[in-house]
């Protein structure tokens, strides 16, 4: 049998010293940058890296820690090795096989700015066949066919009266700043008020308590939330199990006041909860029929199958981190058909992401399988889009 040593918690330092001589060292990433002297010294033949896009970003601390580790093989585990852009390729192979792919620098002037500027077809077949040998790839209807199928739907909803009023009045005012930003300081040196104004937009699309301006004071009521909550009555009634989605910790707030006074049984998760494991129980025991769940708290690493529906409040720019949340529900141990809802404020800045996250999944695909590469990084023309009138 296999010696396993859990290396976490305080009493971790007390058992330091005994790490090199067990088979197996389990630990979390935000250890590992924490002790990364100590755990650099200890020799090890194979590291495996679970979730592996937790090192994405080559600059963060956990990225450099493993890095260090003394090891002869390295793995990386992940289904989205491609979330955002190329560079974050490059960071998991520059763990995996330092050099393959060239400096950041190097990778960025042959690979990166080529095919995600100018969608440079002899550069993406030179990337394809440079990190073929060394991704195995492997679906989920290839190691789980009989896994339930899973249907995806669009609840369009239209924004009315003193809302949509809010969202025009709003988008004006936003565009215009932006427009100044970008002929003060460029395209981009304006990433801020870029942000800014788009998640003002956003925000306005979820819920008008959510954004912070005096004209905001005075809309009551919410599409979306009404939307939402007449969806939830129905599959309630149908005797579903849901878990709701939402970027925003204090929507998901609104949410759970709203499910109070309807008296309707639920859980929450956000990154402000103290305890993770007391949601996750009463909602996997049945004593909640709806978790709500901050996309970044537990959009990864949460095994929640007995729920039957998922409801994405709002999307995201990341179409990975989406359909890594909707894999809460459907994943092995799932035993009914799962139904995802994308809840859509039609002609508003949500429609328009949507079209931008299938152009950051066609770049993934063009990588790993074959495809026509699309530039990744936001442009003007795609601004102005973003930010255009209501249709």
């Amino acid at each position: 049998s296999l010696s396993v040593a859990v290396h976490h918690g305080a009493e971790r330092h007390d058992r330091r010293a005994a790490l090199g001589s067990h088979d197996v060292i389990v630990t979390t990433y935000p250890m590992v940058a924490r002790d990364r002297d100590d755990l650099a010294t200890v020799p090890l033949h194979v590291v495996v890296l679970d979730e592996a896009h937790a090192i994405k970003n080559c600059n963060a601390q956990a990225s450099e820690a493993v890095r260090r580790l003394d090891a002869r093989h390295r793995l990386c585990l992940t289904g989205t090795p491609i979330e955002n852009h190329l560079g974050e390729l490059w960071s998991l192979f520059d763990f995996l096989n330092p050099g393959l792919l060239g400096s950041k620098e190097e990778f960025t002037l042959q690979f990166r700015g080529p095919i995600e500027e100018r969608s440079d077809r002899v550069r993406l077949q030179a990337l394809r066949d440079r990190v073929r040998p060394f991704i195995l790839r492997r679906t989920k209807d290839a190691v789980a066919p009989e896994l339930p199928r899973k249907t995806q739907l669009v609840q369009p909803i239209e924004l009315s009266g003193k809302q949509r009023e809010l969202y025009e009045s709003i988008r004006v005012a936003a565009h215009a700043d932006v427009r100044r930003h970008i002929r003060e300081r460029g395209f981009a040196g304006s990433a801020i008020a870029v942000l800014d104004a788009l998640l003002k937009l956003r925000q306005v699309c979820c819920d008008p308590r959510l954004v912070n301006c005096d004209a905001a004071r005075d809309v009551t009521g919410s599409a979306k939330l009404e939307t939402l909550l007449e969806l939830l009555g129905q599959q309630i009634a149908d005797g579903r199990r849901i878990l709701v989605f939402s970027q925003f910790a204090r929507m998901l707030g609104l949410i759970s006041e709203a499910l109070l006074e309807r008296g309707v049984r639920h859980v929450s998760l956000t990154g402000h909860t103290p305890d993770r494991q007391k949601p996750i129980d009463a909602f996997q025991q049945g004593r909640a029929d709806v978790f709500l769940i901050s996309l970044k708290a537990g959009g990864a690493g949460l095994n929640l199958t007995t729920a039957d529906t998922v409801i994405h409040y709002d999307p995201w720019w990341n179409p990975a981190a989406q359909a890594q949340a909707t894999d809460r529900a459907h994943r092995i141990g799932q035993t009914k058909p799962v139904f995802v809802h994308d809840l859509i404020v039609v002609g508003s800045v949500e429609q328009r992401m949507r079209s931008l996250q299938r152009h950051k999944q066609m770049l993934a695909d063009a990588i790993l399988e074959r495809g026509s590469a699309t530039s990744s990084r936001l442009t003007e023309h795609e601004l102005d889009d973003l930010l255009a009138p209501l249709a």
